[in-house]
């Protein structure tokens, strides 16, 4: 029996995949594409409420500590500079599909996710992909030719394959229900490539007990706010919206914030950045008789003026009769809601995963593992997480085109 040879081996047809083995196969590689689910790119399908934010123009490729988290973001700068949000965007205007910018720099599909994947697939058919799906990698061995050369064997649902080169695109462990594994680490654990450890990011936040039982009958409700945590140099602030739910915060300003935070540390959130509470509160003792959280009714959302009155006696009286210690104490609470989350809704929830593979493991340049020659990893599976705004997807972009370039040039030597 013959076992079919490749240039290349990809295992995941997420984002990175896909466009790794479009991008190798129109270098000239013959490619292998497989995974296990039943249909590619789910990831892409369910994100941005289906429209997917598939880059963000502020993302600057020079300073990549700006919108990108992990043990070393300055790793990602390679790959960035080297494929930009400009060049993805270019290929989508090749495609003809039509996009616009929300807010903060975030492109969408103005129609659906499904004309990006699309694209995806029409870029790997012009690259002449094989494609494999569902069909899952069962075992991975890696041996070495007569003339010294690697070659990766891999066991398929569909029988044997080998490579000379095997790229690992897997994603993370957000998302269980679309189909994430922990198939990536396991394979870096084969290969003794080092890991950071994982956990959810951009992700909901929770808070236990009775002490949130205040707040949960504020579900649905959404506010910009300024979100901060951690302590002089390691502080993150984030100004976007938040939402209260059941069981805790969510919202982009929590998802943003939940990269950052560390189990044990609170939260402070300013529930009306853009006013001034003691000055707005003093002028309307002046000139009111309303009840305080009439008052505070206009300045932030109502249901949380109510909420917020019931927290103290002093709060639950016309604002006229109020001492101006209370209003003091009113305007510095809101303006500083400290509160320590006791968790965060986990992987089913997070849109992305923090750590992964270690990315002092790789070669920047083409994301090849520096002990382990063949060996690539691209994606969510490194540790490199960006903020919440379509950076995640053009890391995706940049390191699958770092190593499909990487890929080209080891097939030339």
């Amino acid at each position: 029996m013959t076992i079919p040879f490749f240039d290349a081996i990809i295992i995941g047809a997420g984002a990175a995949g896909l466009f790794c083995a479009g991008q190798a196969g129109q270098r000239g590689l013959s490619v292998l594409l497989i995974d296990h689910a039943e249909k590619v790119a789910e990831k892409i399908r369910i994100s941005g409420g289906g429209r997917c934010n598939f880059t963000n123009r502020d993302l600057d490729p020079a300073a990549p500590h700006k919108h990108f988290v992990g043990q070393n973001p300055q790793f990602c700068r390679s790959a960035l500079s080297r494929y930009t949000p400009q060049d993805f965007i270019a290929l989508v205007d090749r495609h003809g599909i039509p996009h616009h910018e929300k807010h903060k720099g975030q492109l969408f599909a103005d129609r659906s996710a499904e004309d990006l994947i699309a694209m995806l697939l029409a870029e790997c058919a012009e690259g002449g992909v094989t494609h494999w799906q569902p069909c899952g990698a069962r075992k991975i061995g890696f041996q070495t030719d007569n003339d010294g050369q690697g070659i990766y064997l891999v066991e398929t649902d569909r029988g044997p394959v080998q490579a000379r080169s095997l790229v690992v695109a897997t994603g993370g462990l957000s998302i269980p229900k679309i189909g994430a594994t922990d198939f990536g680490y396991r394979l870096a654990r084969q290969f003794d490539v080092p890991l950071i450890e994982q956990r959810p990011g951009l992700v909901p936040m929770t808070f236990d007990g009775a002490g949130w039982a205040p707040y949960a009958q504020l579900a649905g409700l959404a506010l910009p706010v300024r979100i901060s945590t951690g302590a002089k140099k390691a502080r993150m602030v984030f100004d976007e919206d938040l939402l209260f739910t059941h069981r805790g915060l969510s919202g982009p300003a929590v998802l943003q914030i939940s990269s950052y935070w560390q189990e044990g540390t609170p939260l402070a959130i300013d529930l009306a950045p853009t006013v001034d509470l003691p000055a707005a509160l003093a002028q309307a003792k002046m000139r009111s008789r309303k009840l305080i959280a009439n008052e505070l009714a206009t300045l932030v959302p109502s249901r949380l003026a109510d909420a917020w009155a019931q927290r103290e006696a002093d709060w639950q009286r016309p604002i006229a009769e109020a001492s101006d210690k209370a209003l003091a104490r009113l305007a510095e609470q809101l303006a500083r809601w400290e509160l320590t989350p006791t968790g965060t809704e986990g992987y089913k929830k997070a849109e992305v995963t923090l750590g992964g593979v270690d990315t002092r493991a790789l070669s920047q340049q083409t994301m090849e593992c520096k002990a382990q020659p063949g060996l690539y990893f691209i994606g969510e599976v490194v540790d490199v997480t960006g903020w919440l705004g379509g950076y995640n997807f053009q890391w995706a972009w940049a390191s699958a085109h770092a190593c499909a370039e990487g890929l080209a040039a080891k097939s030339a030597q």
